[in-house]
């Protein structure tokens, strides 16, 4: 599997599991700019929340949630502030990280409010 792939499966298994939990997927994949593309943005009751997800097809090369660099958090927070303006009815949000490991069994981790 390319890394790729590995990244849309995980991305299909973080949306499940939100939709599982209650949340309502706005919207998948979104890109501000090239340096930025927020992975799901969705509902959680009346909070909007921006959700990166790592995935790993094992935990062989690291935890998935290392890759979220210093980096890598401010452009969502740059796509966050983008989508913001352009969805002023949004008052409160929170940026959300899931981790995603496909190998033994998928595993799923969900960290909110990073």
């Amino acid at each position: 599997m390319s890394n790729i792939s590995i990244g849309r499966k995980g991305e299909e298994i973080a949306q499940e599991y939100l939709k599982k939990i209650g949340y309502k997927i706005l919207e998948t994949n979104k890109r501000f700019s090239k340096f930025c593309e927020i992975d799901i943005i969705a509902l959680d009751k009346d909070i909007l929340v921006f959700v990166e997800v790592k995935t790993r097809s094992s935990n062989a090369a690291g935890i998935p949630l290392e890759a979220i660099t210093k980096l890598k958090y401010q452009h969502i927070k740059q796509g966050l502030f983008s989508y913001i303006q352009e969805n002023s009815q949004y008052k409160k949000y929170r940026i959300d990280a899931i981790s995603i490991i496909l190998n033994p069994k998928t595993e799923i981790k969900h960290l909110k409010n990073i």
